[in-house]
C-alpha cells in the first residue's frame, strides 16, 4: 500500500505531465501567423525592457552610491521606485561588510537603486523610520517602503553570511526581480528567518528590538 505522501507525489508528477502535454499541444496547434504573433510580442518585451533598462541606468542604478543627505534620498525616490538603502555609521565594522555585498547586487539587479545613507546625518529620516540597530538596510518597493533588514538577524545572525543570502533576503520585499525560490535559502550554513517589521513609514516606522544596536 502506498502511502499518502507517496501518494501525492504521483498525484503532483501526473498534473504536471498534463500540464506540459497542454503545453506542447498548444504549440504543436500554432500555425505561421501565430508564430510571427508570439515572436513580435518577445520583441516588442524585449525593447520595452532595454529602454527601462537605459532609463534605470540613466537614474544612476547599477552602481552602489552613497547619498550626500536626505533631501538626495527624496530626490532619489522621485525617479526609482524601487529602492535598497543602507543606513549605516563610519565606526561600525558591519556596515563595511553590508557595503562589499552591495555593491556586488547593485551591479547585478540594475532594475533597483541601491544607496547608503549615514545615519549620524539624517536624523530625520531615522527618526521616522525608527532605525535604532545599525546597519539597517530600507526597502522600498513602488516607491513604498515595505520592509527592513535589521542588523545580521535575518542573515544567519552572523559576519560571514554569502551575498547570495542577502540577494534572496532583500527579495522577499518585491525591491529586486529574484530567479531563485524565495521559499527555500540559498545558502544553508547559518539557517536565515524573515523577522518581518510590524510597522513601516506609513505607520510610523519600524520596531527594531535587535541586540546589534550601535
Amino acid at each position: 500500500m502506498a502511502s499518502p505522501l507517496e501518494n501525492k507525489l504521483v498525484n503532483a508528477a501526473k498534473t504536471i505531465e498534463q500540464q506540459l502535454d497542454q503545453q506542447l499541444d498548444r504549440l504543436d496547434s500554432l500555425d505561421s501567423d501565430d508564430l510571427k504573433v508570439l515572436r513580435e510580442q518577445r520583441l516588442r518585451e524585449m525593447k520595452e525592457l532595454n529602454a527601462k533598462k537605459q532609463e534605470w541606468l540613466k537614474n544612476g542604478h547599477g552602481t552602489y552610491t552613497e547619498l550626500a543627505s536626505e533631501k538626495e534620498f527624496f530626490e532619489v525616490s522621485k525617479n526609482s521606485p524601487n529602492i535598497v538603502c543602507h543606513f549605516y555609521r563610519d565606526s561600525n565594522e558591519r556596515c563595511r561588510i553590508v557595503d562589499m555585498h552591495l555593491k556586488t547586487l547593485a551591479a547585478k539587479h540594475v532594475e533597483a537603486k541601491f544607496c547608503k545613507l549615514n545615519a549620524e546625518k539624517s536624523h530625520f529620516l531615522t527618526k521616522r523610520l525608527r532605525i535604532e540597530v545599525i546597519p539597517t538596510i530600507v526597502l522600498v518597493k513602488d516607491s513604498k517602503t515595505s520592509d527592513f533588514i535589521v542588523g545580521f538577524t535575518d542573515l544567519g545572525n552572523c559576519d560571514d553570511f554569502s551575498t547570495e543570502i542577502l540577494e534572496w533576503r532583500i527579495a522577499h520585499s518585491g525591491a529586486i526581480d529574484y530567479k531563485g525560490d524565495l521559499l527555500q535559502p540559498p545558502d544553508v550554513k547559518h539557517k536565515p528567518y524573515i523577522n518581518k517589521p510590524k510597522k513601516t513609514i506609513r505607520g510610523g516606522g519600524c520596531g527594531c528590538d535587535s541586540d546589534d544596536s550601535d
